[in-house]
């Protein structure tokens, strides 16, 4: 998954994560352009997967 497949549908998949996981906040899923790896990292640690493990998640929204 690239930067532009992350962004296209973000809003949405923003909603969708925070319904799965209740402990996600906007603050989690603050989506910076040229930040990606520290929004993925965040969200690594307090949901304890790895980036893999995240992109499937996503990749299943």
């Amino acid at each position: 998954m690239n930067t532009t497949e992350l962004k296209g549908d973000w809003e949405q998949q923003k909603g969708k994560l925070k319904q799965k996981f209740a402990a996600l906040t906007d603050n989690d899923l603050l989506f910076v352009k040229g930040k990606k790896e520290e929004m993925l990292g965040k969200l690594q640690i307090k949901l304890g997967k790895t980036k893999e493990e995240l992109f499937k998640i996503i990749g299943k929204l």
